[in-house]
Parts: structure tokens; sequence; C-alpha cells
């Protein structure tokens, strides 16, 4: 059963909305504050969490009135309590104090805390029913099935902050489930689109850096150039919305307007465009049911011309390949492969391996994985935590022989 909710509870136009921002100085904070900033009448923050940002933290719950902070560095509690003295804002530090912020009674959060370190944060805000903005892909990459059971059983409602699955959460309000025929994720191709493969094997950090559309954090710029990020999308539409792999389609479009599209029985096909603004998804959530004003630029269609399309080249950016291949063995896989490439991203920040290599060592870690056999199900955050903790440490063991090898 999927807990991504149908149009069916609405909330009364008067009603002022408390919210929980976990994450709040990242790039998703970030849009998420300035939506909050623009209507100040309809919103009122419970609480606000970062990872070691205390000045950011401290001003952003100065401005919005937060009610409790929560800084997940340990270290760094009595300078957030320093930061916040003269204010009735409450302070927490660690784990713990992240997760709390996660069980305030907000009546809606995003969960936009990067990395398994936001999964339980995310699940305290489900075990008690709120509207989750879900940002976090390891929420469910990691842990998609029990995430959504859990969010199922207690009555929360998932609402999908990424523009791809966004944009499909839109369009499948246009029919029924057994309508449907399959989901079509697009992806712009990022730098390398037209790349040769032998070019994609030695490309440095700066080129894989200057996305054409979109402006995003290091590590996801990273991953969009060697589109395991739209790998990680196929993996998190499968379990948003109860997808089996091949109900999921990749396409290439360049423009990145059209944000994803849903086919149905009668060949109908439902898109939803949008300009490359992370602040449209999140003002649909955030307004959810209802929809709020947004700052992202109106859309001129006229202006921009034309929109083309390409199919995906799993040759020359095999990430794509291997999601879909994590997600039909199941048992963990899309866990390892998330895990692997995490390692492999940082080690060609670091400069220890090629571009090219990212892809290898995530392969050399799933088949690890899928050798070593008796994978039980997931049925936990700690579960999911200790299958990214294993393969973590058996991405890094790998990754010497790695990176001598050539393409």
């Amino acid at each position: 059963m999927s807990a991504v909710p149908l149009r069916n509870n609405k909330l009364a136009a008067s009603d002022i909305r408390s919210v929980t921002v976990l994450g709040a100085t990242g790039s998703i904070g970030d849009s998420t504050m300035d939506l909050l900033r623009a209507s100040r009448e309809r919103y009122r923050v419970e609480a606000l969490t970062a990872n070691s940002n205390v000045e950011a933290l401290a001003k952003l719950a100065k401005e919005f009135s937060a009610r409790f902070v929560a800084i997940a560095d340990s270290t760094k509690l009595g300078e957030l309590k320093s930061a916040l003295a003269g204010t009735s804002t409450e302070c927490g530090a660690g784990e713990s104090a992240v997760i709390e912020a996660g069980a305030r009674p907000a009546d809606w959060v995003m969960a936009a805390v990067s990395g398994a370190a936001g999964l339980k944060p995310a699940l305290a805000a489900v075990d008690r029913g709120a509207h989750v903005a879900l940002a976090n892909k390891e929420c469910l990459v990691c842990a998609g099935d029990f995430f959504m059971q859990r969010a199922a059983k207690a009555g929360a409602c998932i609402l999908p902050a990424d523009s791809e699955h966004n944009a499909l959460f839109q369009a499948l309000a246009s029919g029924n489930r057994d309508e449907l025929v399959r989901v079509i994720i697009t992806a712009s191709g990022g730098p390398f689109r037209t790349w040769k493969s032998a070019d994609i094997e030695q490309a440095t950090l700066e080129q894989a850096l200057k996305h054409p559309n979109w402006s995003m954090g290091q590590k996801i710029t990273i991953d969009s150039a060697s589109m395991m990020n739209k790998g990680l999308e196929v993996i998190e539409a499968s379990y948003l919305f109860a997808l089996s792999p091949d109900e999921i389609d990749v396409l290439v479009h360049p423009q990145s307007i059209i944000h994803g599209m849903v086919e149905f029985s009668d060949r109908s096909v439902v898109a939803q465009l949008g300009s490359p603004d992370m602040r449209t998804p999140i003002a649909h959530c955030l307004g959810w049911p209802d929809r709020i004003k947004g700052p992202a630029a109106k859309l001129d269609l006229a202006k921009i011309g034309q929109l083309t399309f390409e199919a995906p080249d799993f040759e020359r950016f095999p990430g794509l390949r291997l999601a879909f291949d994590s997600l039909r063995h199941g048992k963990g896989a899309t866990t390892v492969y998330n895990a692997a490439n995490e390692v492999a991203v940082a080690a060609f920040i670091a400069g220890k391996i090629r571009f090219g290599a990212i892809a290898r060592l995530v392969e050399a870690t799933l088949e690890d994985w899928i050798r070593g056999g008796n994978h039980g199900p997931m049925t936990s955050a700690d579960d999911a935590i200790s299958v990214d903790h294993v393969s973590r440490n058996k991405a890094a063991a790998l990754l010497p022989q790695i990176a001598l090898k050539a393409s």
C-alpha cells in the first residue's frame, strides 16, 4: 500500500500550518526557508536542524522564532546555546536531538538531511502521521519497503519534493493505478550528455560540476554528470509509487522543462512542466493539497522554442543500468548501490579515482554483495544503516584495485 496521498484531506485555508525543516541550511532547506519567508502568515516554524553550521542555524531560528533547533554535531551545543542566548528557542545536539526535531508536533516536515543520517529523523515524523515532504533519497533508496509501510501504517502523507517525483505525483492524479502503463522520468543528461566514453572516463572535477541547467550541491551535481542521480530517482520512484522496474522509463530531455510524464492505458501521456527551479516542487509540497504562490520564473515556451528528447545511453552511463539491476535484485542491493556511489564520489572529489571509475566501483561492490547471498529483508532503520555501513567498508576496500584499472 502506498502512503503517497490522494487529494482527500484538505486543510482549511485559514489554518496556520506548523513546519519543521530537517536540514534547514542545505540547498533544499534554503529553498524551503525562502518559500516560508514569502508566506509568513500561513506558516509557523516548530523546529529546524543543521549538520554543523551553527551561525546559519541560529540566524534562521531567530528570523522565524523557531521553538526548537538541533545541530547534528554534538560538540557544538555550547556554541549554539550561546548564539541563541536571550531567545526562547530550545536547543539540542547530536543524533538524538535531530530525531527529536522530527518527532516534534509539526503538521508538515521537510526531510532534507542528506545521507543515511536523515532516515531516523524522517521516520520520527512519519511515525506520528505527519505530512512529510521527502527530499532525502536515502529514506527510499536504502529503506524504501519498510519506510513506506511505516508511513501507511501511521497514516502519514509522503509528499515527493524532488522535481521529477513531484512531477509524477501531479501527473498520476490524472488516472487510476490500474490504468497506468508507465511513468517517464526525465534527465537533463548532465554536462557529459554528448561526450564520448573515453572523454567521460577522464573528466575532471571542474568539468563534472558544470551542470547545464540546475544549481545544486557538489555531490548531486557529480551524480547528475554520471547519471547515478537518475538511477537513484528510478529506485525512489519504484518505492514511492509502488512501481515495478518495467513500469519506469528514463528519457533524456536537455532543456529540463518537462520533469516527469505518466502514460495511461488509453495512451494519454500527462506531463508536468516548469522552469528548472527547486522552489516549484517544494512549493507544491508546502501548499498541498492547495497551491501557494511560487517565486520561480514564469515558463515561456515560445522563448524556449523547442523541447528535445533522447534515449539514455546505458553504455556511456552505466550507473543508470546498475540502478535498474539493483532494483530488480532487491534484498538490500539498492542500499549497496547508494553507499558504494557515495564512497566513489568522495574518492573522485579527493582525486583518488577517475570519473569513469565511479560506476566501476559501484558495480564491483554490488557484485560482491550479490555473491555473498543470504540477504534477508530489512525491517528497521538499523538494518538499513547496517547494510549501508558494510557496503561502504567493502567499497573502500575495493577502491585501490578499481583505481588501478583502466576502462
